[in-house]
């Protein structure tokens, strides 16, 4: 190979590895506690994508049982529990810092909204779930967690 071959090719990986840390595909991967603080939920990769579930509760336990996705609108989902319930699926990078085209569960109402995220400063996390269009809807912040909260003494 010539050197200006090996300088070009110098160059494209370069250029390569500077586009791939501007996009940071797993940038939201991590820990997020909601914006009340009810719940800590894990973004994780899902294939080419990003999903979250719920890892942490404030309240887990309800009348002395696991709480459960009681206001599921299928009957036979009630009585799954919420820790460990995948509520958030099919994020796709949408330009830098932003994820669109997911999902969102909220097991408080049993509503599934169409979401997208936005990565802010600080290590927050804007996330819209809405009905046909980002106009409609409704954003909460997210702040990052580098460790699982210790749970409330019952």
């Amino acid at each position: 190979m010539t050197r200006a071959g090996v300088v070009w090719g110098l160059v494209a990986l370069v250029t390569a590895a500077s586009f791939g840390l501007a996009r940071e595909p797993d940038a939201p991967v991590g820990l997020w506690r909601t914006e009340e603080g009810k719940a800590v939920v894990e973004i994780y990769r899902c294939e080419e994508l990003l999903c979250g579930r719920i890892v942490w509760l404030k309240e887990p336990v309800k009348d002395g049982a696991p709480v459960t996705d009681r206001e599921n609108p299928v009957d036979s989902l009630r009585s799954r529990p919420v820790m460990g319930l995948v509520i958030m699926e099919g994020f796709a990078p949408d330009g830098e810092q932003e994820w669109s085209g997911g999902s969102i569960y909220d097991p408080e109402s049993g509503d599934t909204y169409s979401a997208k995220m936005m990565l802010l400063e600080d290590q927050r996390l804007e996330l819209r779930g809405y009905v046909l269009i980002p106009l409609f809807g409704r954003s909460e912040i997210w702040s990052r967690l580098e460790a699982l909260p210790m749970l409330p003494p019952e």
